[in-house]
């Protein structure tokens, strides 16, 4: 097919292609909530400089704040000094973009308030793409919808966004789903994760796809386990209300982990299409094997940060920066899973995720199986494929070679490794710019499905009830370390332990 025929292709889809700049109207639920700020309006402004909006485009903010245009303006200024790359900061491109940015005073879960001043600012031409994003609280997502429906601002270009989480549990995630699908279609439903954003989760999917010598050693013959880990250094800081209603497998194990387990163990899709990637995707969710309760108190491992010396400073416990006496809440988890299918039989799986902890990393660990048979006496540890998504984003391999300063045959370890800003030598966009654009353009590849969402709290679900009845203790582990010596049990029983970026 000819370019003219693909992009006619692209449009008949009602989507844009992603070399194209765009004109759109994109009402930010929620405005002055500290993810615009810091966030959102951040990654317009990157996609603006480079050239992927037009001036025409509207974002318009709304929240119940009675700001004027100026003062919104004012704060959103604010905000792009402080976190927009100085490399990335231009004062003419800044008011240039600043122009595009519109704010009205509304609740907009609401629908008997007066929307008079945001149907103003919607532009009313039919095929100009509309997009809703709703930063609020679960809670407020269907009211939003109802009301967003009852002012009759749906169009056939109209997309509506949710923030992570959809609900607490699978019986809310329904009743939100049921309820923004009463108005909107699958199709304009975009629920969100921002590590489908990062460059480098994406890049599992060409790794493994577009490196035949990578996928055809992908399987139970060759790997022995996969980690999955996501470690931070802070802990819930102004998040501790929130974070105690959810916890460490709810933020981040029923999105985020599971959303990479699924891209790294899925089966090749039939197209780089959203429908064939999700598809696989949620092949992979629904392979998982269900936890019992023995499962559960033998294979999960649940903790809460107490307080710790970090570079000979006392930092606080969990407790502390909450202000509360008590909590059962985890901020820390190991698990333990195994996936049903040919392809990962025997794997283990082993997922980990903790605030306060030592080091900041997100990493994707493939631990290959050893030589059969050993013909040399010092064979070093069998081979690493470690993928980084943060930070010093890339890919390294470890593999075995004679060492050149040895008189004798010896083996040592070498390194190849990929630092993916040094290699393509460009600027990593934040996770957010590729989402928003991509909502924009109607593309569903990066977002999540809603048989995804209901298949990972399916499996998560077990997990909270059997820790609700303690049949995993909560532990204790220092803050700035690795979290509780049980965790590092948890593989030692397979033979296993923990990959340590340092």
């Amino acid at each position: 097919m000819d370019a003219t025929g693909s992009s006619s292709r692209i449009q008949a889809e009602g989507k844009l292609a992603a070399s194209e700049a765009v004109a759109f109207d994109f009402v930010i639920v929620g405005a002055t909530g500290d993810l615009t700020m810091r966030k959102l309006l951040p990654a317009f402004y990157e996609c603006f400089r480079r050239g992927q909006i037009e001036k025409s485009t509207k974002i318009i903010g709304v929240a119940r704040s009675g700001l004027s245009v100026e003062d919104y303006r004012t704060r959103a200024h604010e905000a792009l000094k402080g976190f927009v790359a100085t490399a990335s900061y231009d004062d003419a491109i800044i008011q240039d973009f600043l122009g595009m940015v519109e704010y009205v005073s509304l609740d907009m879960s609401d629908k008997d308030a007066d929307w008079t001043g945001l149907r103003g600012q919607l532009s009313t031409e039919r095929d100009r793409p509309r997009v809703f994003y709703v930063a609020t609280a679960p809670k407020l997502y269907v009211p939003t919808a109802d009301a967003i429906a009852h002012n009759k601002l749906i169009t056939e270009s109209s997309r509506i966004v949710l923030e992570k989480p959809i609900g607490t549990d699978q019986a809310t995630a329904a009743e939100i789903n049921d309820g923004v699908g009463q108005h909107f279609t699958e199709e304009q439903i975009f629920r969100i994760d921002h590590y489908l954003g990062k460059q480098t989760v994406q890049n599992i999917l060409a790794l493994r796809f577009a490196n035949p010598i990578l996928e055809r050693v992908w399987n139970t013959d060759s790997i022995a386990h996969v980690q999955i880990t996501a470690a931070e250094t802070v802990g819930v800081g102004k998040r501790g209300p929130y974070y105690d209603s959810a916890g460490a497998l709810r933020d981040m194990v029923q999105n985020h982990l599971l959303q990479v387990l699924s891209l790294v163990a899925m089966e090749p899709p039939t197209a780089f299409s959203a429908m064939d990637l999700r598809d696989e995707k949620l092949k992979i969710l629904r392979a998982l094997k269900p936890m019992s309760d023995h499962d559960i108190a033998t294979d999960t491992v649940r903790a809460q940060y107490g307080e710790g010396h970090v570079n000979g400073k006392l930092i606080p416990g969990y407790l502390d920066d909450l202000g509360a006496p008590t909590s059962t809440t985890e901020t820390y988890l190991a698990i333990r899973a195994e996936i049903r299918t040919a392809r990962w039989a025997g794997v283990p799986f082993y997922i980990r995720t903790g605030k306060q902890m030592a080091r900041k990393e997100t990493t994707v660990v493939i631990q290959f199986r050893p030589q059969p048979w050993a013909i040399f006496t010092d064979n070093p540890e069998p081979s690493q494929l470690v993928l980084r998504i943060q930070p010093n984003e890339g890919v390294s391999l470890s593999l075995a070679s004679k060492d050149p300063a040895s008189e004798q045959y010896r083996l040592r370890e070498a390194v190849l490794d990929v630092d993916y800003v040094k290699a393509f030598n460009t600027r990593y966009p934040d996770s957010y710019e590729d989402l928003l654009m991509a909502a924009v353009r109607g593309d569903q590849v990066l977002f999540i499905r809603r048989d995804e969402v209901e298949a990972s709290w399916r499996w998560i679900e077990p997990i909270l009830h059997g820790w609700e009845e303690n049949i995993r203790p909560l532990e204790i582990y220092p803050a700035g370390t690795q979290g509780p010596a049980s965790s590092d049990q948890l593989l030692a029983r397979d033979g296993f332990v923990w990959k340590e970026n340092t």
